[in-house]
Formats: C-alpha cells, sequence, structure tokens
C-alpha cells in the first residue's frame, strides 16, 4: 500500500460490514466503525502519556477478540482519533499486535515509525473522508477550524489532512 488513495480501497474492502453507512455525515460515527470490524470499544484511566490501545481480547473485546481501549482523561477529539488510529493498526497491522499494542500521545508505539503513520493516515481517511470534507465545503463551510469543529477532529489534524502548512 504505497499510495494514500489506496486507504479508501482497504475501507472499501470491508463494504459488506457496511461501515460506509457510518461515514454519512460528519461527524463520523468511529465507535460504529470500530464495531463494523468487530472490535470493543472501551474508556479507562490509562497512564499519562498513553492516548490508548488496543489488545487482543477473547473474553471482552468483540466479534473479532480485540478491545480498544482509550484514555478517559484525554479530549474527545484526540480520543477519536485514536480510536480510528487503533483501528487503522487492527486492519493493516493485525498480524503485529500480539497480545497488545500500546500507543503513547505521539502514537509512537513498538512498531516501526513507517506503520505508526500509515495507522494515522487510515485514521485520517475514518474520521475525515475527502468526499464528506468536500460536500461540507460546498455547503458553506470555508476554513479549517470550522471544518475540525464539524467533524470533531483537532483544527491540527484536519490541517494535516487538507495538507495546509500549520
Amino acid at each position: 500500500m504505497s499510495k494514500v488513495a489506496t486507504y479508501r480501497d482497504l475501507l472499501n474492502e470491508h463494504d459488506s460490514l457496511k461501515i460506509h453507512r457510518f461515514q454519512q455525515s460528519p461527524p463520523v460515527n468511529v465507535v460504529g466503525i470500530a464495531a463494523a470490524f468487530g472490535l470493543k470499544v472501551y474508556h479507562d484511566d490509562l497512564e499519562a502519556g498513553i492516548s490508548g490501545k488496543i489488545i487482543k481480547d477473547p473474553a471482552h473485546g468483540g466479534l473479532a477478540g480485540y478491545s480498544i481501549v482509550i484514555n478517559s482523561s484525554e479530549a474527545s477529539n484526540r480520543q477519536r482519533f485514536t480510536i480510528a488510529h487503533e483501528i487503522g493498526h487492527y486492519l493493516l497491522h493485525r498480524d503485529r499486535i500480539g497480545d497488545g499494542l500500546v500507543d503513547d500521545a505521539l502514537y509512537r508505539s513498538s512498531l516501526s515509525t513507517f506503520e505508526e503513520v500509515r495507522a494515522n493516515r487510515l485514521a485520517a481517511e475514518i474520521l475525515m473522508p475527502f468526499d464528506l470534507i468536500e460536500k461540507s465545503i460546498k455547503q458553506g463551510v470555508k476554513n479549517v477550524q470550522d471544518l475540525a469543529k464539524l467533524f470533531r477532529v483537532s483544527a491540527q489534524a484536519m490541517s494535516v489532512r487538507l495538507e495546509i502548512p500549520a
């Protein structure tokens, strides 16, 4: 998977799970997408500096046998991106998760920087699909801050998605 456009292709492969119904209008229902992939999402008090993790959890995980645990003390926008990031790990590197994969506040884990970047790009595709961004702009949303608010992501995440220098 060498191009960002292929992230949409990866999501389209799972259309039978009807994930697109969660991407019809902003904000995207990221918990619904996790459930569509068979992942259960929990909020917990994680140690400082840990944003989230995905763990093999046959007893309490979703149908896929994995749980995503999100740091309940972080901002809602951050939690949403972390959920999408962990979905990205599940879809891209399931074979590398082992018993669990912990991401710190900078989305670093035991995986390579390349793999973390790929998970971030897929997270952006999940939360901020270009077709929804374009639709929102056509409906009058004109700046990064308003788009970020509408999509419930940070202005920084929206700027990166739109390739606008911060």
